[in-house]
C-alpha cells in the first residue's frame, strides 16, 4: 500500500508539473501571436498614445512613433538584467512628449523609455557611462509595453537604493521624485532615435520575445511526463509483472 501511495503521489506531482509547463508554453505562444499581429498595425503617435492604465494594457506590444525631448539628467539604470546571455543593465530615460494641440489636460506629458542594454562594468557595478544625448526634439521608434519588470530584492522600498543604478523602479515613486506624472507603462526602444545620439554607450536592443521560451517549456513538460511514465512502468514491473513471472516459473 505504501508503494502504491508513493507512486500515485509521484505521478500526480510530475504530471501536474508537466501540465503547468504546457500551460506556460501556451500562454507565451498566445503572447507571441499577439505581438506578431500587433506588429503589423500602424504605429501609435503622440496623439494616440494611451493615458489610462486600462487603455495602455489593451494596446500593449503595439508599435509607436513618438516625438519628444529626452530628460537625460533623470536617466536611471536597472541592474542584474540579462541580454544575449550576459549580465548588464537596462538604461531608462523619460521622454517628455511633444503633445499636439488639445491634448495634455488629462494625460501625463512624459513616458518612461527602456532605451537599451549595456554590459556591467567588471570592476565597479555602480559605474555606468553617461547617457546618450540628442539635442532638441527626437523621433522615437518603439513598442508599447508594461512598466519594467521587477526582480526580488532584500529590504523594504524605503531602504532601496535611490542612485542612478537600481535593482527595481516603481513608476509612482519615480513620478513623485521627479515631480512629473508618467504614463502608466513604458516604451521599449527598437532603434536609435532620429536625429541619432552623439557619444555615450552603444545600446543593445535584443529584447526578449516569448516565442524563445515556448520550446523550452515544452521540453520541460516532456521530461515531467516521462518521469511520470517511468514511475508507472516501475510500479507495474516490481508490483505486478515480476511477481507474476516468478509464480509462473517452473519449480526446480
Amino acid at each position: 500500500m505504501i508503494v502504491l501511495v508513493a507512486t500515485l503521489v509521484g505521478v500526480g506531482v510530475t504530471a501536474s508539473l508537466g501540465q503547468w509547463q504546457l500551460n506556460r508554453a501556451a500562454t507565451k505562444q498566445a503572447l507571441h501571436d499577439t505581438i506578431e499581429a500587433r506588429d503589423r498595425l500602424p504605429a501609435l503617435d503622440n496623439a494616440a498614445l494611451p493615458c489610462a492604465p486600462e487603455a495602455w494594457s489593451a494596446q500593449e506590444q503595439r508599435p509607436v512613433a513618438l516625438r519628444g525631448h529626452w530628460l537625460n539628467e533623470r536617466t536611471v539604470w536597472l541592474d542584474n538584467r540579462a541580454m544575449g546571455g550576459r549580465a548588464g543593465l537596462f538604461m531608462l530615460t523619460p521622454l517628455r512628449l511633444s503633445l499636439p494641440t488639445g491634448q495634455g489636460a488629462d494625460c501625463a506629458a512624459t513616458v518612461l523609455v527602456q532605451r537599451g542594454w549595456v554590459p556591467r562594468d567588471p570592476y565597479d557595478r555602480l559605474r555606468v557611462a553617461p547617457p546618450t544625448k540628442a539635442e532638441g526634439e527626437v523621433l522615437l521608434q518603439g513598442r508599447l509595453v508594461p512598466a519594467p519588470s521587477k526582480l526580488m530584492e532584500l529590504g523594504t522600498p524605503e531602504s532601496a537604493p535611490v542612485g542612478a543604478v537600481r535593482q527595481n523602479v516603481d513608476m509612482a515613486a519615480l513620478a513623485q521624485a521627479w515631480g512629473e506624472p508618467l504614463r502608466p507603462g513604458s516604451i521599449q526602444q527598437v532603434g536609435d532615435e532620429q536625429p541619432p545620439p552623439s557619444g555615450g554607450p552603444k545600446l543593445l536592443r535584443d529584447w526578449w520575445r516569448p516565442a524563445l521560451d515556448v520550446g523550452r517549456h515544452q521540453a520541460y513538460a516532456t521530461q515531467w511526463f516521462a518521469m511520470a511514465g517511468v514511475m508507472v512502468v516501475l510500479y507495474m514491473w516490481f508490483q505486478w509483472i515480476r511477481p507474476w513471472r516468478r509464480r509462473q516459473a517452473p519449480s526446480a
